[in-house]
């Protein structure tokens, strides 16, 4: 029986999880994962880098911050078990791009459709700020994922920024993989859309975080008009036969 072959992002996935690049990163994720949190002292904690998730063929692709401590850094599967995840992923739902609306576990049953969730950083760090240097370690995964995504037939036609970091990374591994980027340069803000070459538009969106959510800065129908305009966007591009 023919052995079948590994895909290019399974490859890409398995070097993040390896990754141990960033001192810092390592030792605190390692000690959440020894410490825990009262609530899930139970848990056997992840504690590695985070892959990406979801359809290898997506024509959405989603990038956000980093792992939270006690969320993906806790179930090993990106925005799964945490608040900021419990906002994306009943979105995702509304949108049809989830086949439920919550995330708790890696081996919930969740499945994404026609979307792809990454990173500009994969493991969790302290006061969910990541320095530069850590996220240019990174940014090579995130080049390698595009590259991947981009090259396909089914390239993604929707390339969606959560955050102003995920932002200037998704700008960064454009650029890097030869899409141009646009003089002046495209500025971070919510529903902020770029129409770039090959067929991609970057799409951003404040990101779902507590302080985002809970302050009304992001509401649930802010996020669900960034899922409702990247279905119209992807629906616009196959009607064209792009």
């Amino acid at each position: 029986m023919a052995r079948k072959l590994r895909s290019p992002l399974s490859g890409i996935n398995s070097r993040i999880i390896d990754c141990r690049a960033c001192d810092r990163l390592v030792a605190h994720r390692e000690h959440i994962g020894r410490v825990k949190r009262r609530a899930y002292r139970d848990e056997d904690y992840w504690a590695r880098a985070v892959p990406s998730f979801g359809d290898e063929n997506a024509r959405l692709l989603i990038l956000g911050l980093a792992p939270a401590a006690h969320g993906a850094n806790r179930t090993g599967r990106m925005f799964t078990g945490d608040n900021s995840g419990d906002w994306l992923y009943r979105a995702l739902h509304r949108a049809g791009f989830a086949s439920q609306a919550s995330s708790t576990a890696r081996d919930d049953g969740l499945v994404l459709r026609d979307a792809y969730i990454t990173a500009a950083g994969h493991c969790a760090p302290p006061d969910n700020k990541p320095t530069r240097e850590e996220l240019a370690r990174c940014n090579p995964y995130l080049i390698e994922e595009f590259d991947v995504f981009i090259s396909r037939r089914r390239r993604p036609l929707v390339i969606l920024a959560l955050g102003g970091i995920g932002f200037r990374a998704a700008l960064d591994a454009l650029r890097t993989v030869g899409v141009a980027i646009p003089s002046p340069q495209p500025r971070f803000g919510h529903l902020a859309e770029f129409s770039l070459e090959r067929g991609i538009t970057l799409l951003a969106s404040y990101h779902p975080s507590r302080q985002n959510t809970q302050t009304g800065r992001l509401t649930e129908d802010m996020l669900d008009a960034v899922f409702t305009r990247s279905r119209q966007i992807i629906s616009r591009r196959r009607g064209s036969g792009a």
